[in-house]
């Protein structure tokens, strides 16, 4: 069954995130052969339209608006449904990002759709589509079906592969135009308190410090390490707890869910609420003075040692690869 699948494109800082490539792939696989459509909002986002063609999709709507320029609930709700009932998708796919996880439940109740959210894979099985998702803090893993309507889900950034770059790929730019009106939340400014750099959610590689690190100063070694790898710097509740780092560091139950190829616990225990948040992990390296942590439990690589003498031998030695190469 061939089905019209909208893929939700997700701006950051004049750029789409890597999730809605991602979202790409999902979107192609539940489409069978039927058509792709990429959706972008924002203020003149026209000019990101072709990237998400080379990544698959078949055809691109834009919706600009000065309202549009930062997030709000009500007006991209107001940008999506238009698109929503002109086009009358058969799917529609958006990354599971803060913004996806609030946005979604609003449109699937408007579209009187379900929704299966934090989707890691998408396989389609004699005709019928199956989602896996993660349950129970990523301890087990479900598999669910939608048996009629829209087919609605949201994609956990860093799971599902992206199709290869095609630049000769070409498609139709559609502009379409909505009025954005009755805001109940005006932005009128945003103060970020992440640093420059890769989206932590995204990141290939995460170094993340916990109680371990000492202090703030103890970050600055895990912040020249995860530069080396080209990562992001992540943090466990109890330093963020202990003002060693930023709320907007934490990985966790509460905080940020990670998967990236590789990631780093520095002086981290490994409570439970924090595996929630990277037990996904593709390979899963331990430093910890304590060989009883429970971080060790769910390494792939332990390493017992104090973090201040093992982490500067690591940065030490990536120095000289990277000048031999």
């Amino acid at each position: 069954m061939t089905r019209k699948v909208l893929v939700v494109g997700e701006v950051r800082n004049g750029a789409l995130r890597n999730v809605s490539f991602e979202a790409i792939a999902a979107g192609k696989a539940i489409a069978e052969g039927g058509e792709v459509v990429g959706v972008i909002c924002g203020e003149d986002v026209s000019v990101l339209a072709n990237e998400m063609i080379t990544y698959g999709v078949d055809r691109v709507i834009t919706v600009e608006h000065e309202l549009l320029i930062n997030y709000t609930n009500d007006g991209l709700t107001q940008a999506l449904m238009a698109v929503i009932e002109q086009e009358n998708p058969e799917g529609i796919i958006m990354g599971h990002t803060a913004i996806g996880k609030d946005l979604s439940p609003r449109i699937a109740t408007k579209i009187n759709s379900g929704l299966i959210s934090d989707v890691t894979d998408v396989d389609v099985e004699a005709g019928q589509i199956l989602f896996t998702r993660p349950i129970y803090s990523g301890k087990a893993y479900e598999k669910k079906v939608i048996k009629e309507g829209i087919v609605f889900a949201t994609i956990r950034p860093n799971n599902i592969q992206t199709l290869e770059k095609d630049t000769s790929r070409s498609g139709v730019v559609q502009s379409l135009d909505v009025e954005i009106k009755n805001l109940r939340t005006i932005i009128k400014e945003i103060v970020r308190k992440t640093s420059e750099g890769i989206d932590l959610s995204e990141a290939k590689v995460v170094v993340a410090g916990g109680r371990g690190v000492k202090n703030s100063e103890g970050f600055k070694i895990l912040e020249e390490l995860a530069e080396l790898l080209g990562g992001a710097v992540g943090a466990s509740r109890g330093a963020c707890d202990a003002e060693y780092c930023d709320y907007s560091l934490q990985i966790g139950q509460t905080g940020k869910v990670v998967t990236p190829d590789l990631y780093i616990a520095c002086g981290i225990s490994g409570a439970i609420q924090h595996l929630a948040g990277m037990s996904n992990s593709k390979v899963i390296v331990a430093i910890n003075k304590d060989p009883e942590a429970s971080i060790f439990n769910i390494a792939d690589y332990g390493i017992v040692g104090d973090l201040f003498e093992v982490i500067p031998i690591l940065i030490e030695e990536l120095k000289k690869e990277v000048i031999n190469v």
